[in-house]
């Protein structure tokens, strides 16, 4: 642009040039006294004029020339400095560009290598930056009361009661091998509960090792934090608690069947009772299998439905004197011991249990029941007399639930719709509960008692044959982790005709408080 006006100039300064010489020299001649000026303008108008004259002039038209020249060649040059220009500040920011990337890259591989911290409603988690290596730390604590209710003669004792203090350390190794250890520190002295490995080698095939709970009962198997009531019911009395051994187990079909096999020393009994450490050789046997055949289907109201059957297989021998004895111990909701084996009766033989199972959760209503048959031989030897029993106790229980707020009921738990929160007029979760419970021993535990006492498995003077319990509750889940309830639950026994100060001697009514943190 600007070299255009130049050259504008330029030419319009020429043209100047060229009628300016002869204009002025037409004015020297105009100054002639005889009158000729108007015919040497014209001559030099027609390029006459002096010699010297037309060489300026001629001089003037080079210079012109060349500043013609001159202009035309930056006009030529221009678009090329232009263009270069351009294309210096595309290669720059080519370069930036690529610089970027090269950073951001070096950022990826960077956090590639830095440790993952997280925390949240699932707790701390501490990762390796590939995940293979993870620790979590989870905590569960349950501050109870219990308050029992009798006219006269014994009753539980009224207070608060820390009933689970746990903190647990899991996460994996190696990506494949997950660990749990789980301490607790509620009870009177510090337990191990779970001290486990699992190697995960693909869905349908995991090998479990270590301290953990043997496949057979359905209630007992329900993780501690969601369970519908404070106690288990009587039917997990039957069923094996933590035990050691190995299991395989494993998901089929995306979840529609689960299977566990396993070996273990010989559980005791839900509540602890111990029936392998005064007998040799008593590996048990434990497996379970689980099936939810609509699982994964687009039918909604059968998504929730689950079956299946658990059991174990042991022979107990003894291994110590008979002093030892053998001690189970059947316990109420509120855990009042309502039976127990006398001190000289012990396990030798087929020990073997046998569990159907089942639940139904559609929408806000759960439904929970399982049937379980413990089949043990017992001896009892002592002077006067000795039995060799073949003892098939019996237990069943059926649980409902419903939530009040329309939440999704669920074996593993429920979370809100809507934490609590006064200010925005949110309450949680509410949930009615409501249980029934029964379990019954052998009448031949008690054969000879009417003779003599020490002849007997089992004292009536002592036990109760059969425990009745129904129970009623309300589950308040402000959150995901935090939990309150409230539940009464009334027991009746049978067969017991010992002093009325008995734990049988009357019916149990207990009312239950809980406040659970959970993450």
């Amino acid at each position: 642009m600007k070299t255009t006006k130049l050259k504008q100039l330029i030419i319009a300064a020429t043209l100047g040039t060229q009628f300016t010489l002869p204009v002025l020299a037409a004015d020297g001649a105009a100054t002639d006294t005889n009158g000729t000026a108007s015919t040497e303008i014209s001559a030099a108008s027609a390029g006459g004029g002096s010699p010297a004259q037309e060489a300026e002039i001629k001089a003037l038209k080079q210079q012109v020339e060349a500043l013609v020249q001159k202009v035309n060649a930056l006009e030529q040059q221009a678009p090329v400095d232009q263009t270069a220009t351009i294309s210096d500040l595309d290669q720059k920011v080519r370069i930036l560009q690529r610089q970027r990337e090269i950073d951001q890259d070096a950022a990826t591989a960077k956090a590639a290598t830095v440790p993952k911290i997280s925390l949240g409603a699932n707790g701390f988690s501490f990762s390796s930056a590939d995940t293979n290596f993870v620790l979590q730390l989870h905590s569960v604590l349950q501050f109870d009361t219990r308050t029992f209710f009798h006219d006269d003669g014994a009753k539980g004792v009224d207070g608060f009661l820390l009933r689970r203090a746990r903190p647990i350390l899991s996460g994996t190794v190696a990506r494949d091998f997950e660990y749990n250890f789980t301490p607790d520190f509620g009870g009177s002295q510090v337990q191990i509960f779970d001290a486990y490995t699992i190697y995960h080698g693909a869905p349908w095939l995991q090998v479990e090792a270590g301290k953990f709970k043997p496949p057979v009962g359905l209630e007992a198997l329900q993780a501690d934090v969601n369970t519908s009531f404070n106690e288990r019911s009587l039917a997990t009395d039957l069923v094996p608690n933590r035990d050691l051994g190995v299991a395989l187990k494993g998901d089929l079909y995306g979840g529609a069947a689960s299977y566990t096999v396993g070996l273990f020393n010989g559980a005791s009994d839900y509540n602890g009772t111990v029936t392998n450490t005064f007998s040799q050789n008593s590996k048990s046997v434990d497996a379970r299998l689980f099936l939810q055949p609509w699982k994964n289907s687009g039918v909604n109201a059968l998504r929730g439905f689950g079956f299946g059957v658990g059991g174990s297989y042991e022979n107990d021998q003894p291994a110590t004197s008979v002093a030892t004895g053998l001690t189970p111990g059947y316990t109420t909701d509120g855990q009042q011991k309502f039976f127990t084996y006398n001190k000289n009766v012990y396990a030798t033989g087929v020990h073997w249990r046998l569990s159907p199972q089942t639940y139904y959760y559609y929408g806000p209503f759960g439904l929970l029941g399982e049937y379980v048959i413990s089949d043990q031989h017992v001896s009892n030897e002592n002077v006067g007399g000795a039995q060799n029993v073949d003892v098939h106790n019996t237990a069943w229980e059926i649980s409902g639930s419903w939530l009040l707020t329309g939440e999704d009921a669920s074996y593993n738990g429920i979370t809100p719709r809507h934490n609590f929160d006064p200010r925005l007029g949110q309450w949680g979760a509410w949930q009615i509960v409501a249980r029934y419970a029964d379990l019954n021993v052998d009448d031949d535990v008690f054969k000879g008692s009417a003779v003599n006492v020490n002849n007997s498995l089992a004292s009536p003077l002592v036990s109760a044959d059969r425990a009745q319990a129904w129970a009623l509750g309300l589950n308040w889940y402000l959150n995901k982790n935090i939990r309150a309830n409230v539940s009464f639950s009334h027991t009746t026994f049978g067969g017991y005709t010992g002093p009325k100060t008995g734990v049988a001697g009357q019916p149990e009514n207990v009312l239950f408080t809980r406040v659970q943190l959970a993450f």
